[in-house]
């Protein structure tokens, strides 16, 4: 009988091998990693407050950027793990740089002066005050008639 290739040479070879290796899932690439960047969000009265859980980097690999009523906050982190023998030789070199993002809507009325940020013990803690857009006055533009 004909399998597809994806089963190998019996349809069950896969199914069994996993009743011996403990249960263990891990993130594939395509899966969204639900562990970075935490957010929590709390309305006030005046504001939005932002508190963005960022274990592990420091304040200067953080950057916030307000663009198009979008509020993106961005962290990079960069590791170089060398461990040498007394002679100078690499027993063991790890390197490790990631970054990961997030935006949030903030309305196009707010601007940078307005957004206040601070950094402490892991966490960033942004608040962006409420603003309404004011709405446009209609100007009415005349044509002077001579007569």
């Amino acid at each position: 009988m004909y399998m597809p290739s994806l089963f190998g040479e019996n349809l069950f070879d896969c199914f069994f091998d996993d009743f011996a290796r403990p249960v263990r899932h891990e993130p594939k690439f395509h899966e969204p990693v639900g562990k970075l960047m935490k957010t929590d969000v709390k309305e006030t009265d005046e504001a939005y407050e932002l508190d963005i859980e960022l274990p592990g980097y420091s304040k200067d690999n953080i950057n916030a950027e307000l663009k198009d009523g979008f509020l993106t906050v961005k962290a990079t982190v960069e590791e170089n793990n060398d461990e040498k023998d007394k002679e100078g030789r690499f027993i063991r070199r790890e390197r490790y740089s990631g970054s990961c993002s997030r935006s949030f809507y903030v309305g196009e009325a707010v601007t940078e002066k307005d957004i206040k940020a601070r950094f402490d013990n892991g966490v960033l803690k942004i608040s962006v005050p409420k603003i309404e857009k004011k709405p446009e006055i209609e100007q009415n533009h005349f044509v002077s008639i001579e007569g």
